[in-house]
């Protein structure tokens, strides 16, 4: 009955698609698999991390240093590496006489990358007063205040940044399109910014681009564009996790390729540490049927992600696998410790989803009705709304989202697309 039911699922995916004959080619990544070490150190990486630890007060040396660490987390997922950045960029925004501005938007963006949001926030708003970079000040205030849910301000700071050939508005521009639902717009200022990164010839922006643009391609249907820009990011960083993961889902998402999927999986994790690789593993193995892998994975997340150092970064994901060993308590704990943190329409929608579960139809639907109803195009927030509009016999609005999930059946996998299947 199983293979019945993916069978269909497999023809809802290509159904949904621009590109239904697309198929991947192994040959195309193979050769990326077998990068498993990412570059050393700069060369005076260790010169810079013996003068911070000898003279705390070298602003310029701590800088280097964080950028290094950086470099190092970006690449490697070792939360290690974050931590130690953000230790050597407090000391800077600490000692700095000069340049103070920069080091406060590098720790506040330190901050985003913990998901530590209200924290980032006084430091962007000490370096607008400061002056120094303002562009920059701005931009980094409209990334806090679309993560913090405070989309008005997010907006205003947006329209302070427009600049069509400034390349910190069209990414940001794209991220505005995005919240709207715009997949087509968010595409067209994305496309425009790969052009200004390919005409500066800049590595690093065009990696990021690549992989970004790469996850858009995939939520509008666009499987074989999505792939191609996975590959041009594995072309210029080899060893970028983030692509692999990528081809990784489209093997399992798209084909039906779990086996594949798991491959390139298995071979990024031996030089990655980010805990989105046991995430997807562990979904991998649920749709394989391999419940002892399935369980081992979640396991080795859940211990990992607990580790103070990791903080509030994986709440949402905890909080779903609590729903799903039906751990209400600790899930609805998470839930409200998320809306604290930020007032989104996800995070309200994870409270919600956990009201529900626990058995509080009620609740569950007057947060909906209030903060996600209208709000969001999130597929798996709309999911959620589905299944409690269900539960409440909104059969009509069941209907409605549920044709509207039906064109994010990539985005979503093989595992959701069974389940919207029965609403």
């Amino acid at each position: 009955m199983k293979q019945i039911i993916y069978g269909m699922i497999a023809v809802l995916l290509c159904a949904c698609n621009s590109t239904p004959t697309f198929k991947t080619n192994s040959e195309d990544y193979q050769t990326y698999l077998a990068e498993t070490t990412v570059p050393s150190n700069s060369k005076f990486f260790d010169l810079w991390d013996a003068k911070i630890k000898s003279d705390s007060t070298q602003t310029l040396a701590l800088g280097n240093v964080a950028r290094e660490y950086t470099r190092i987390f970006n690449e490697t997922g070792d939360i290690n590496a974050l931590k130690q950045a953000e230790a050597s960029l407090a000391k800077a925004v600490e000692h700095a006489a000069i340049g103070r501005a920069g080091f406060l938007r590098a720790l506040a963006r330190n901050y985003i990358s913990q998901h530590r949001f209200k924290e980032a926030l006084p430091l962007a708003e000490e370096a607008k007063t400061l002056g120094g970079g303002l562009k920059a000040t701005q931009g980094l205030l409209f990334d806090i205040h679309m993560e913090l849910g405070e989309y008005i301000t997010a907006k205003s700071y947006l329209h302070a940044l427009t600049n069509p050939s400034d390349f910190g508005y069209l990414i940001r521009a794209a991220k505005w399109n995005d919240h709207l639902g715009d997949i087509d717009t968010t595409i067209r200022f994305m496309e425009k910014a790969l052009t200004k990164a390919e005409d500066a010839k800049n590595s690093q922006l065009l990696v990021w681009c690549y992989t970004n643009i790469g996850d858009f391609y995939g939520h509008a249907g666009r499987i074989s564009d999505a792939y191609d820009s996975y590959l041009n990011a594995l072309a210029l960083q080899p060893s970028n996790a983030y692509a692999k993961k990528g081809i990784a889902w489209i093997l399992y998402a798209h084909e039906q390729d779990a086996q594949s999927a798991m491959d390139i999986l298995n071979s990024t994790e031996q030089y990655n540490q980010s805990l989105s690789i046991d995430l997807l593993k562990s979904e991998i193995a649920d749709f394989m049927g391999d419940t002892a892998l399935k369980g081992k994975t979640l396991e080795a997340f859940l211990k990992k992600a607990a580790q103070p150092s990791y903080g509030a970064m994986y709440n949402t994901h905890r909080l779903e696998i609590y729903l799903n060993d039906e751990e209400f308590t600790k899930a609805l704990e998470l839930a409200e410790a998320e809306v604290m943190q930020r007032t989104t329409p996800e995070t309200y929608d994870w409270l919600a989803y956990s009201h529900f579960k626990s058995g509080n139809l009620e609740k569950a639907y007057a947060i909906i009705q209030q903060e996600v109803e209208g709000q969001t195009e999130e597929p798996v927030a709309l999911f959620h709304m589905a299944e409690i509009f269900k539960a409440k016999g909104k059969t009509k609005k069941v209907a409605e989202i549920k044709e509207s999930l039906s064109e994010a059946a990539f985005e979503l996998g093989p595992l959701m697309t069974e389940e919207i299947a029965t609403l």
